[in-house]
């Protein structure tokens, strides 16, 4: 009997370790740009039931990598995962319903995926959650629980989160209007790159707004922004930076460029 026992154990150990390896060839195919192949090692492991094949199988459907694009077939993966705990899982169901990929837009049931997952730490689902209360999408618009979703993101170091808290302190939705505050987010926001952030600085400088007004300050962050800003939001940026530049002299905008040239090479660091 302890024979038979011990043989189970060992058929269950073997099985555990060969579906681990075949989970690590998938990754490793997909990380190397072979998707037909990590979607053939991934579709039986998400078959038997594993919850990260599952999620990755989804993600290939909804992206289109290595089969056809279907929203649909990722949707049904996605929530066989999600129902298993997979936070990755989670989060792509609460975008698919947001979006209304493969099922018709539903802000509530987005939410409610947001949640689960913001609950859990996951900062990018948290800053959603505090997208949607801000813009009142799903749920009564609410600046005081939008604030505390993008406080708890922002903390953890989430641009996006940053620049929408330093959004609140600018503009006094859900808190006292404090210029500081908004100056300390988005330049945190602005350093890890986050563009809207960066032209939201050029604005501060432009109009003295907890910075002593500089006009080279506001040239440069809008030449760093409109440099990665696309659509209307580029052409605001441009359209600012040039309105600055009007009050500037040709020394003066030499100088911004090169501050602006120099923020751009050190990834953000120094700009000031």
């Amino acid at each position: 009997m302890r024979g038979c026992l011990f043989a189970v154990i060992l058929v269950v150990a073997c099985a555990t370790v060969a579906a681990a390896d075949s989970y690590d060839d998938a990754v490793s195919a997909l990380l190397r740009g072979d998707k037909a192949r990590a979607v053939r090692l991934f579709r039986p492991l998400a078959e038997e039931g594993l919850a990260r094949a599952q999620s990755h199988l989804g993600e290939m459907y909804r992206t289109g990598q290595g089969v056809p694009q279907d929203y649909h077939e990722a949707l049904m993966w996605y929530r066989k995962a999600a129902e298993q705990g997979d936070t990755g899982a989670q989060y792509k169901l609460g975008l698919m319903y947001y979006f209304g990929q493969g099922v018709p837009q539903d802000y509530q049931e987005a939410l409610k995926w947001y949640r689960t997952v913001a609950e859990q730490g996951f900062a990018r689902a948290q800053f959603n959650l505090g997208l949607m209360y801000h813009e009142g999408k799903g749920v009564s618009q609410d600046y005081q629980e939008a604030l505390k979703w993008y406080r708890t993101a922002a903390e953890q170091g989430f641009p996006s989160a940053q620049g929408g808290l330093g959004l609140m302190y600018h503009e006094g939705n859900g808190v006292s209007q404090d210029y500081q505050e908004a100056l300390k987010w988005y330049r945190a926001a602005a350093k890890q790159g986050l563009s809207q952030a960066q032209s939201n600085l050029g604005v501060m400088y432009y109009l003295g707004q907890g910075v002593s007004q500089d006009y080279i300050r506001a040239h440069m962050w809008y030449s760093v922004a409109a440099a990665a800003l696309s659509g209307d939001n580029g052409i605001t940026a441009i359209k600012y930076r040039d309105i600055v530049a009007s009050r500037l002299s040709t020394a003066q905008i030499r100088k911004a460029q090169e501050m602006a040239r120099r923020c751009q090479k050190t990834k953000f660091k120094q700009c000031d």
